[in-house]
């Protein structure tokens, strides 16, 4: 190579702009183009969600009937109003379009935070989506876990010969809200390791604020498991700080290789300029 050619650092993005950087008004547009798209993929996952509407409802109100079954007492899901069932089925349809269509909403979410990529860099998409998805619905199968858990405690302070009646309404929204927070909960270290991958945030970023992630992870679990007992909110903080901590891990050996890399390249340049 002759001297005084530029080249650019490895694993460095080479934006439009030269500088990384994206104007206000193309983040805006690269914003609403990322919701469309994740909107009509849901809508598309909610019209299979609407004929799935009678197995899956019945999964849901599972824990109401035997916590009544257990107790030999009337607990059941009420719908209050003459809408109150359509309302019901429409929200379930959506909320397995959300669950159904993971992988694109996910997608969408990595396209939007890492625009104009470089070819290289396009290819930690796979990693992102493959890591992402199964995160996700993990955690949106220990949320299921754990509802029954929470169904059977909250329903022993129920009175004898007294009956617990359930707006559908306000189940299915706590039960929609449990099973999102814990998927993006479990979400979240995969993000961390792609803005990592991409130089945004470096690992002793990170490191440094290894004591709030405890912190948030055990406020999380605290907050969204509606049990009195310490123990499932230990069970569920764990899971959260250990991939924390193994997020962590990969981010620290992805910036030795990096750093190993960059150290390289100078004393390349430093070579071509003596």
């Amino acid at each position: 190579m002759a001297r005084g050619t530029p080249r650019t650092a490895p694993g460095r993005t080479r934006r439009s702009d030269g500088e990384g950087r994206m104007p206000l008004r193309a983040h805006l547009l690269e914003l609403r183009k990322r919701l469309f798209l994740g909107a009509v993929g849901v809508a598309v996952g909610a019209v299979a969600g609407w004929f799935l509407y009678d197995p899956v409802f019945q999964l849901l109100q599972q824990p109401i009937l035997d916590a009544a079954a257990r107790r030999n007492q009337v607990v059941s899901i009420n719908f209050g109003g003459m809408a109150t069932a359509l309302d019901m089925k429409i929200k379930i349809a959506v909320f397995i379009g959300v669950l159904g269509t993971s992988p694109w909403w996910l997608y969408q979410l990595w396209a939007f935070i890492t625009p104009g990529l470089t070819g290289r860099e396009k290819r930690y998409t796979v990693g992102f989506v493959g890591a992402a998805v199964p995160l996700f619905l993990s955690g949106a199968g220990l949320a299921w876990l754990v509802l029954p858990h929470a169904v059977r405690i909250l329903t022993d302070f129920l009175p004898k010969d007294s009956t617990n009646l359930q707006d559908a309404q306000m189940y299915l929204g706590f039960v929609m809200r449990l099973l999102l927070a814990f998927g993006i909960a479990f979400v979240m270290p995969v993000v961390m390791v792609a803005v990592n991958f991409l130089g945004m945030v470096r690992a002793e970023t990170w490191a440094r604020g290894w004591r709030w992630a405890i912190v948030i992870a055990f406020g999380f679990a605290a907050v969204m498991t509606p049990t009195p007992d310490a123990l499932t909110m230990i069970l569920v903080a764990l899971p959260i700080c250990l991939l924390y901590f193994m997020a962590l891990g990969v981010c620290v050996l992805h910036d030795r290789r990096a750093d190993k890399r960059t150290a390289a390249f100078d004393a390349e340049i430093a070579g071509y300029e003596v």
